[in-house]
């Protein structure tokens, strides 16, 4: 009788240990008992009762809700901040950003338009017509002949000008045009701090208005040596011009440059500080799962309202220059370019938002995402259990994963988080990306990982 009951004795005494362990989980987890595992389990310990705990649950659901509020709201102008300190201090960023409009058939027309004026602006037709008028007429040429000349000034004119537009149209298709349209815009930037001093600046101007202009100096005396190739000797005789090409016109400008020191100091904190709200507010929650999946939805949310309002600045942008610029569709251009960084990281962290939210929501309490979790962890352990059954096993790799297959979780996710925070400049691609292979890696971590042996029995 001994021989037989004993092994019953110790499977009951086994399956009652792990029932007690399971029931001191649950009863940690839903906080209403003491954590001293005394004979009073089960019965809500002094002085945590549910009267005296609700009030801090009530604060601390205010607390996350405040600071979770305040990072969305703050998130869009972080991430504008971010773009406008990254454009105002980084040389290679801002040639990065204007360089393709070297390349834009839009801008080329304009910038030639531009140089075309320049250079017709000083040169008087009118003046070469009366100057061989008044020649012809000291050599006794008849009258008639004399009229005809003067009556050509028009075509000459016309014909002069065509000249001059279609060489300033080869210079901006060239490679000269592109290497000293980089060049440029590499010099202005580094004057632009200067100038953001208020200090002068050679290249780079802002004026009272608000415009900030590029200087086209170095491009009229190449348009200059061209035309005379082109048989347009007086080209030669233009003196040094100072024309310009305005880049962007905003009030804001002004402003920008008198706070030049409080700006850059802004803009280095304020994505930080947007950031550091909503991680706050997820610690305090008493749902730290479903508080990340509210603060990665808020963030979309909040990227979202940029992109509107991004959009909403630029009619706004383009309809005050309506009427204050030759070339609307340049302007255009110009804005568009500018502010391509800035579209994507609203993007970026869009995407990072949804990310975060799917994995909180999957990794959350919630019936759904534990029936999801049980799901997927048999599936896993089916396919061990097949892999085992053919002689195919993780061996010591495998009970180490058991052991620690939370810490593995939370360094995979904590390298992910890296991987994008420390990219230069992170995209959707890459966080969707770093995402898809953080999961394949938990994925391969559920299938190798073996339960203890005690799990096992």
């Amino acid at each position: 009788m001994t021989d037989e009951t004993g092994p019953a004795s110790a499977d009951v005494a086994a399956r009652l240990a792990a029932l007690e362990r399971e029931n001191a989980e649950l009863r940690r987890r839903l906080g209403t008992v003491a954590g001293d595992g005394s004979a009073g389990a089960g019965r809500p310990a002094a002085g945590t009762t549910p009267a005296v705990r609700r009030p801090h649950r009530r604060l601390r659901a205010v607390a996350c809700a405040v600071l979770v509020t305040l990072g969305a709201l703050l998130a869009p102008l972080g991430a504008v901040s971010a773009w406008a300190q990254r454009e105002l201090t980084d040389t290679e960023r801002w040639v990065a950003t204007v360089g393709p409009l070297a390349a834009d058939p839009v801008v080329q027309s304009a910038v030639a338009g531009r140089l075309t004026d320049v250079v017709m602006s000083r040169v008087d037709v009118g003046a070469l017509v009366d100057d061989l008028v008044a020649g012809l007429e000291e050599r006794d040429v008849p009258p008639r002949a004399t009229r005809a000349v003067a009556a050509l000034e028009a075509p000459l004119t016309s014909g002069v000008e065509s000249l001059v537009h279609e060489t300033a149209t080869r210079l901006v298709e060239s490679d000269a045009f592109e290497g000293a349209w980089l060049q440029a815009n590499r010099v202005a930037h580094q004057q632009l701090v200067a100038v953001m001093r208020g200090e002068d600046g050679d290249v780079l101007q802002v004026g009272d208005d608000g415009t900030l202009s590029i200087q086209l100096s170095g491009l009229i005396d190449l348009l200059k040596e061209r035309l005379v190739e082109r048989g347009l000797d007086v080209a030669a005789r233009i003196p040094s011009v100072d024309a310009t090409f305005t880049v962007a016109q905003s009030a804001q400008l002004v402003v920008l440059q008198n706070r030049y020191a409080q700006v850059v100091t802004l803009t280095a904190w304020l994505p930080w500080l947007a950031l550091a709200l909503l991680a706050a507010g997820v610690l305090v929650a008493n749902e730290r799962p479903r508080a990340l999946v509210v603060a990665g939805l808020a963030l979309t949310a909040a990227m979202l309202a940029l992109g509107i309002g991004l959009a909403v600045a630029r009619g706004l942008y383009l309809g005050a220059l309506s009427d204050r610029v030759l070339r609307l569709d340049a302007a255009e251009v110009v804005f568009d370019q500018a502010v391509g960084y800035l579209r994507l990281t609203l993007r970026t962290v869009g995407v990072l938002g949804l990310v975060v939210a799917l994995a909180a929501y999957l990794g959350g309490r919630s019936e759904s995402a534990r029936s999801l979790r049980a799901g997927l962890s048999g599936l896993g352990a089916r396919g061990r259990r097949w892999a085992e059954g053919r002689g195919v096993t993780s061996g010591p790799v495998g009970d180490w994963l058991g052991r620690h297959k939370t810490f593995v979780r939370v360094v995979v996710v904590a390298v992910a988080a890296l991987v994008v925070l420390l990219a230069g400049t992170p995209t959707p691609g890459l966080v969707v990306g770093t995402a898809l292979v953080a999961g394949l890696v938990l994925v391969v971590v559920e299938l190798v990982a073996r339960p203890s042996a005690e799990g096992r029995t």
